[in-house]
């Protein structure tokens, strides 16, 4: 244990091969196209596409509202609908956050190199309506105002962990911030900056935080960590599922967008 920090356990529960077969149950279809899928806490989806085009649907599938301003940012990297009301999408090269209303239309520009941060590596929305984001240079997790104003820090993560981190992702659960190093773990911290424990949970895609559990896929299957009970379930892909462009998950389902549109299923 290093700095006092608490290392969750894993331990991974086998499903059998029947219940594998039948866990994913198909219950929409949603002729759509894109290379990259969210869904907000509301059930509305959120399609980026190559050229950087971010279109909303709602449940249904029907169109409500495209974002298409790509010009002036180039392509998005990263994209955050955690707070319905406030879209985020990040461009990395240009160390750019754009911040969207509801209906995806602009609400402030963030250039992060006027508050000399160059080099980011992932962002995530705060409770308190704030912006994570973890500055690789300086290797600090650190809070921003919608103005880009720095707020808060943490120490360097060489002192709090040993060592450099890249995290590709952050969100929040229950008032705790989470840094999904794929090649690491996933770093947990109380709001006030302080490491309270690390999952060890690696080589993860598509990872997303719903309720107690934290979802990802790698090697052809889908897994489920539970952050109560910090056991992890597992279940293989179906066939119809391999090849996916994207994965993402809520309390209610899994949804696969593929080249052909989204697919929604619930999960035994």
């Amino acid at each position: 244990m290093r700095n006092g920090l608490l290392i969750a356990m894993l331990v991974v529960v086998l499903l059998p091969a029947t219940a594998q077969d039948t866990a994913f149950v198909l219950q929409k279809r949603i002729p759509a196209s894109g290379t990259a899928l969210a869904v907000d806490n509301l059930g509305y989806l959120y399609l980026l596409d190559e050229t950087s085009q971010l279109k909303k649907l709602n449940p249904a599938g029907d169109s409500l509202a495209v974002f298409n301003d790509i010009k002036r940012s180039g392509r998005a990297t990263l994209l955050d609908v955690s707070n319905p009301l406030k879209v985020l999408l990040y461009y990395r090269d240009f160390a750019t956050i754009v911040v969207l209303d509801r209906l995806l239309g602009l609400r402030n520009t963030i250039d992060l190199r006027r508050q000399d941060i160059v080099q980011v590596s992932a962002i995530g929305q705060s409770y308190d309506n704030k912006i994570w984001l973890y500055d690789e240079y300086a290797n600090k997790l650190k809070k921003t105002d919608e103005e880009g104003k720095l707020l808060s820090e943490t120490a360097d993560f060489r002192l709090l962990v040993g060592e450099a981190i890249v995290p590709q992702q952050i969100f929040e659960q229950d008032r705790q911030v989470y840094l999904y190093d794929p090649a690491k773990g996933i770093f947990v911290f109380d709001y006030y900056g302080t490491l309270k424990t690390k999952i060890p949970v690696t080589g993860w895609q598509h990872v997303k935080a719903s309720g107690r559990y934290i979802y990802g896929t790698a090697g052809g299957k889908l897994f489920r960590y539970d952050m109560t009970t910090l056991l992890t379930r597992e279940w293989a892909l179906p066939p119809a599922l391999a090849g996916s462009l994207s994965f993402t998950f809520t309390s209610s389902g899994v949804y696969v967008l593929k080249k052909e549109g989204i697919e929604i299923y619930t999960l035994r």
